[in-house]
């Protein structure tokens, strides 16, 4: 099983191709909506790396599909690959790949990879928290977020550290490589930063936590 989950948007129009099936047999992982609608429903719950929309299979153009989704997920959106009828005009700009058929399966996989994480070693768990750590994106509750290097970083020492309270300093002397801790301001800029990525509401976090005058605790 390669260590991907795609969320795949296909109708069963009989003229057209399905791809769900043939991306489980390479592999994947996939979770199959209907429409936008079960789409929405299935984000959550399924935490996909990539969506697959296949507008062929339902005879639309995908774009309100699309936006809706975004719309949901905010601006740290999923990427989207959609494909397309030959007869039917598409903006390229609309998703983040866009293939017009007819195509093999083995070209679809070939523009999926770079989107998806990278292999099981890199790749750190905390509840619904899932950091790829060598490419530096975090996903949660259907987010899917690019990080920099240093916000990576920090992300890595609270998941290590789950449940438990991480002292300021410490945080700061690990991201930062320092033994300075007279100002500590930017850490508490970058654990904003970071809410922004992995809470739906960064005001009311669910998960990264405040232990005022002491540090931050992730509870997962």
């Amino acid at each position: 099983m390669i260590n991907a989950i795609i969320l795949v948007i296909e109708g069963k129009r009989a003229d057209q191709p399905v791809f769900a099936a043939q991306l489980q047999k390479k592999g994947f992982e996939v979770v199959t909506a209907k429409n936008g609608v079960d789409a929405q429903a299935r984000l959550a719950d399924s935490n996909p790396d990539l969506v697959v929309l296949n507008t062929a299979s339902l005879g639309t153009s995908g774009v309100r599909i699309i936006h809706s989704l975004r719309e949901k997920l905010g601006e740290n959106s999923l990427p989207i690959l959609l494909i397309s009828a030959a007869d039917r005009s598409v903006e390229q700009s609309v998703a983040d790949v866009v293939l017009i058929l007819p195509f093999t399966v083995q070209k679809l996989v070939n523009r999926l990879w770079p989107y998806l994480p990278g292999d099981g070693a890199t790749i750190l768990h905390a509840g619904q928290i899932r950091l790829d750590a060598e490419r530096h994106r975090v996903k949660c509750l259907g987010k899917n977020v690019r990080l920099t290097p240093r916000l990576a970083i920090l992300l890595q020492i609270l998941m290590e550290h789950k449940g438990e309270v991480v002292l300021r300093e410490d945080l700061f002397k690990r991201v930062w490589e320092t033994e300075y801790t007279g100002d500590t301001r930017t850490l508490d800029v970058h654990i904003s930063w970071l809410r922004k990525a992995i809470e739906i509401d960064s005001v009311h976090p669910k998960f990264l936590h405040t232990v005022r005058g002491v540090g931050y605790r992730l509870d997962v």
